[in-house]
């Protein structure tokens, strides 16, 4: 029995990404498929990932219009978009800006809007916005999910889903969100209820769809919505 439960442990740690996993059922011994998620599948899940020293702000952007809009975009098409009005010897020193992003979103018959607001009003924020943090002199974009008065879910290009205390986040955050607006906007989208951290004892909390006169106070117009 012992060494049988082992196999099942060395199996399963070498698990890589998604598989169908055998499992023994009773009565009689029976196999039975599983599917199994790997850690790093489960870290990343609707996030796009980072390729390059440069990109976070892409794969930022290209999480929001994947997610929360169903756009086919990943982070080498908005790479290339945002390039077409960067600085390019800017961006290599410095990677893209908000204004950077700013001219993407607007080329693809978008709105963007920046908003400057304080920390105890983070929970208001009801939809996926861009966020700058500073991670130990590193200016990194992110994607600010949901927040409430304890904890700041965040999408992060690099270490995927991470949840941070709100006055942690709130020391390396610079006070704006990004907020991408505009028709097709999914109420529902699955970056609004992030996945419970893997060592979390208890779910979290029931997420609703926002309504519509919520949205409007990040630049959604009644025209977005039909």
């Amino acid at each position: 029995m012992r060494m049988a439960a082992l196999t099942v442990l060395l199996c399963l740690c070498g698990v890589s990404q998604a598989a169908q996993m055998p499992v023994a059922a009773l009565p009689g011994g029976m196999l039975v498929y599983k599917h199994v998620q790997s850690i790093r599948e489960r870290k990343f899940s609707d996030i796009v990932e980072q390729k390059t020293d440069f990109s976070c702000g892409a794969a930022a952007l290209a999480t929001v219009l994947r997610q929360a809009y169903w756009l086919d975009v990943d982070e080498d098409h908005i790479i290339k978009g945002m390039l077409v009005n960067a600085d390019q010897n800017l961006v290599r020193t410095q990677g893209f800006s908000m204004l950077d992003m700013k001219h993407y979103v607007e080329s693809i018959g978008m709105r963007a809007r920046g908003y400057k607001i304080p920390p105890e009003k983070l929970g208001s924020v009801s939809i996926p916005v861009v966020v700058l943090m500073d991670i130990r002199g590193y200016k990194h974009f992110v994607v600010l999910q949901r927040a409430d008065k304890d904890w700041v879910y965040i999408g992060d290009p690099v270490l995927g889903h991470k949840r941070y205390a709100h006055d942690d986040f709130v020391k390396g955050w610079n006070g704006i969100v990004f907020a991408i607006v505009g028709p097709g906007y999914d109420k529902a989208n699955v970056l609004l209820d992030p996945p419970a951290p893997l060592t979390a004892k208890n779910k979290l909390d029931e997420f609703s769809p926002v309504r519509d006169a919520e949205l409007m106070d990040f630049g959604f117009i009644q025209s977005d919505f039909f």
